[in-house]
């Protein structure tokens, strides 16, 4: 019985490694606005899958999947920053905001496929880049790494400089930063609409692994990527711009491992949303129990600038 356990899970983990590095950029999409703006987000939800459609249409019409993975980032910025300006301008809750948004996207992307899944298969994706030794999981797993370093590599020089020092300011004291002449609505609307272009690329590529665009592939992405930011910040920390970059990384991977463990004990796959919703609501829990507040609380103190 356990040989056979270990087995079943040693077999999945190539998958489920090609799957966590690939959805680790929504997670990272998730951190940016809790964890940097203390502004909380919905618009994962519908980003992701508009990247999905937009990459899927640009490889139809030719585009290299690289190219039409940019694209698709082009539109999940603009995705946030609606999200940000609606927030913004009409002093609407973020998380309000966020549900609108992601409401809306939901037409957009099917006004944009025409239908509701759009398949992409015998297409050149970014995974044929890979080398010629790696073929399936690996390939995956070979790309999605890389592209999972570069966009590490790039946010950690970003929070460096002045342009990323500002927008954290904005997320730790607003006021205080529009009194050292932060304009606080651009470095939000920046910053949200920067959390959008990752959730995007994640639906992206993940159309280029599966094969096909499907407007309801968000579905349950968000508290998938909560859980696994809740991990990440568990094993990692958050109290450096450090911490907070490699979290989502690191609780993408363990958070699709204890799936997997999940599978293979027999969980009805039907089940694994409750089993997600109750871990998330555990760990939100705790810190209140502990008198500590969950952290995840919004900040709407934000002016106009």
């Amino acid at each position: 019985m356990l040989a056979s356990f270990i087995s079943s899970f040693i077999a999945l983990i190539p998958v489920t490694i090609a799957q966590s590095l690939i959805l680790s950029f929504v997670v990272l999409a998730i951190m940016i606005p809790f964890r940097i703006l203390s502004f909380p987000d919905l618009t994962s939800e519908g980003a992701y899958p508009l990247g999905g459609c937009v990459c899927a249409l640009g490889m139809i019409a030719g585009l290299n999947p690289f190219l039409a993975a940019l694209v698709a980032m082009a539109a999940g910025f603009l995705a946030g920053s609606c999200t940000a300006f609606i927030h913004l301008r009409f002093r609407i809750h973020s998380l309000l905001a966020g549900i609108l948004m992601m409401t809306m996207l939901y037409s957009v992307n099917l006004r944009l496929l025409g239908r509701s899944n759009l398949p992409v298969f015998n297409i050149q994706t970014i995974y044929d880049y890979a080398p010629s030794a790696l073929s399936g999981p690996y390939a995956k797993i070979f790309i999605a790494g890389l592209v999972a370093i570069a966009a590490y590599v790039v946010l950690r020089l970003y929070f460096l400089t002045e342009k990323g020092t500002a927008m954290r300011a904005v997320g730790a004291n607003p006021e205080m930063a529009e009194a050292n002449g932060i304009n606080v609505w651009r470095m939000t609307v920046v910053g949200v609409g920067l959390a959008g272009s990752f959730s995007a690329l994640s639906g992206a590529i993940m159309v280029q692994s599966q094969g096909f665009a499907d407007v309801n592939m968000g579905l349950g992405i968000l508290i998938n990527g909560l859980a696994a930011l809740m991990i990440g910040e568990a094993v990692v920390g958050k109290s450096t711009p450090v911490r907070q970059l490699l979290a989502p990384f690191a609780g993408t991977l363990i958070y699709y491992q204890l799936i997997s463990v999940l599978l293979v004990v027999g969980l009805p796959s039907g089940d694994l949303k409750l089993a997600t919703g109750l871990f998330v609501l555990l760990m939100l829990a705790l810190p209140s129990l502990k008198g500590k507040g969950s952290g995840l609380m919004p900040r709407e103190t934000m002016k106009e600038n």
